[in-house]
């Protein structure tokens, strides 16, 4: 009776011991850029009221936007990332954008094929024929394992512009992007 509690707990220590691990990879991407672009399609369709002023009125913001954003930033808990780069944004003839971001991502089920949301503040930073603009919006979209560290990454975004203190704009678009990352063991391609 000892000897078969021995020769099972024997068996069960050796299997615990030499085990290898299935799930190496790390969960979290770590240092990682964001280049990604992007076409959007404005909701707002408030038409300019016809006015007696012998000032120019601004006029309404154009129906299509489109941009190219990067994005540098540090993904330092498993489901929390932030980073900071450049947008650019074409919205009308020479309204040429150019944002500071600041960009809070939430990453749901990290790995191979995760789900994310990237909550998106901007700032002007350059002089166009407007100035002082805001860019406020979100981005939900997922991730698809590309190699060791890359991942392609498309989604729809969401955007309000608020050009000289007044709301202009809330667009509606797609985005594609790539997101390099430092961390090799993040999807499955880094496993050797």
């Amino acid at each position: 009776m000892i000897k078969n509690l021995l020769l099972i707990s024997g068996l069960l220590f050796s299997a615990v011991f030499f085990s290898q691990e299935t799930e190496t990879k790390k969960e979290k991407m770590g240092f990682y850029v964001n280049p990604s672009l992007n076409i959007g399609l404005n909701l707002q369709t408030k038409d300019n009221q016809f006015s007696n002023s012998q000032y120019i009125e601004p006029k309404r913001v154009g129906k299509m936007t489109y941009g190219i954003t990067a994005i540098g930033g540090y993904n330092f808990l498993p489901n929390f990332a932030i980073g900071t780069g450049l947008k650019y944004s074409f919205i009308e003839d020479n309204y040429h954008l150019v944002y500071w971001m600041i960009q809070p991502k939430i990453i749901f089920s990290p790995g191979d094929r995760p789900f994310y949301i990237d909550l998106n503040y901007g700032k002007q930073l350059n002089h166009s024929a407007i100035s002082n603009s805001e860019l406020w919006g979100a981005r939900l979209g997922i991730m698809v394992s590309y190699s060791k560290r890359m991942s392609q990454e498309g989604g729809i975004t969401f955007e309000g512009h608020q050009l000289n203190g007044k709301s202009n704009g809330f667009f509606i678009g797609l985005s594609y992007g790539v997101t390099i990352f430092s961390n090799k063991n993040y999807t499955g391609y880094g496993e050797d």
